[in-house]
């Protein structure tokens, strides 16, 4: 017998779809929806009170995400907290309750779900599992699927609608299952970044450009194209910029007649002396000196 106390008005902003027992009869005979479906979807923000008891445990498996807040499960004996973004699930029959913290209530996505294939998902039933809030988790793109799965039930129960929220739960579900393979489409699309960030360098040596329009450019903070930077290439954009820079610079000083003051003002440093102490720092002799000894043509002297 299930138990439930909650506030009478419920959760402001709460939302939340149960599918008629026909419907369930459908969705577990049907060949695609058989294998996973959905019979219960919601979002309970901030839900102060919230308790849920169930002695006899539920006919389906029920998964919780904690976005936010605090709250409890108790389950196999145990009881186990569950913080911002962990989530559990809790298996099909077996006695449980859950509730929130009362003096930081959780914000839960939660749903409930059955099918042939849902025994696949036991590694990661029956104990808490913190996914982490990073840039690289990709836990908008989890809550934008779980959106996608909500909205399209809410659109009704016909065939199509039913199959297709069944290959959204699947692979809502993996991401949970296979959190680094998930991830892995976020790593590669950092390396795009980083490589369309050094085009972009590339393009602008002899424009001035900052790290908040390099990180503008790429739809990323200051903080995390930083971040990214440092892991690929050990150096921060602004030093790697800097850099690229000395590289164009060298190869002026090689293989042109330009002034080392000109190639100072071209490539943007702020007098020739500023590009000199600059160049040295990189590669420990003076522009004078790197073109007398690596200069391949000859040409007018220079001179400040």
């Amino acid at each position: 017998m299930d138990t439930q106390t909650r506030l009478p008005e419920g959760f402001r902003g709460e939302r939340a779809i149960v599918t008629p027992y026909n419907v369930r009869s459908y969705q577990a005979e049907n060949a695609v929806t058989r294998r996973m479906y959905l019979t219960h979807i919601g979002h309970y923000p901030d839900a102060q009170g919230h308790f849920r008891e169930r002695p006899s445990g539920a006919a389906q498996h029920i998964f919780i995400y904690c976005d936010k807040g605090h709250g409890w499960i108790r389950h196999g004996g145990q009881q186990y907290p569950l913080e911002e973004d962990c989530f559990y699930i809790i298996p099909a029959g077996e006695a449980h309750s859950y509730g929130a913290s009362p003096r930081d209530a959780w914000s839960i996505y939660w749903l409930h779900f059955d099918g042939e294939d849902a025994r696949e998902f036991r590694p990661v039933m029956g104990r808490p599992v913190r996914l982490g809030r990073s840039d690289a988790s990709r836990r908008q793109d989890r809550l934008r699927l779980f959106d996608e799965m909500y909205q399209n039930l809410a659109m009704g129960y016909n065939p199509s609608n039913l199959e297709y929220i069944s290959y959204c739960l699947r692979y809502f579900l993996a991401s949970l299952k296979y959190v680094e393979q998930y991830r892995e489409i976020r790593k590669v699309r950092e390396e795009d970044v980083v490589r369309k960030v050094i085009r972009s360098m590339k393009d602008n040596l002899e424009n001035r450009i900052t790290l908040d329009e390099l990180a503008r450019s790429a739809g990323y903070s200051a903080t995390r194209l930083t971040s990214l930077f440092k892991q690929r290439t050990s150096f921060s954009p602004m030093e790697y910029y800097n850099q690229l820079k000395i590289q164009r610079a060298c190869t002026y000083l090689q293989f042109s007649d330009l002034k080392i003051k000109e190639i100072a003002f071209r490539l943007n440093y702020y007098d020739p002396f500023h590009f000199s102490k600059a160049f040295r720092r990189e590669m420990e002799i003076s522009p004078k000196e790197y073109r007398s000894r690596y200069r391949l043509r000859t040409g007018t002297p220079d001179t400040f």
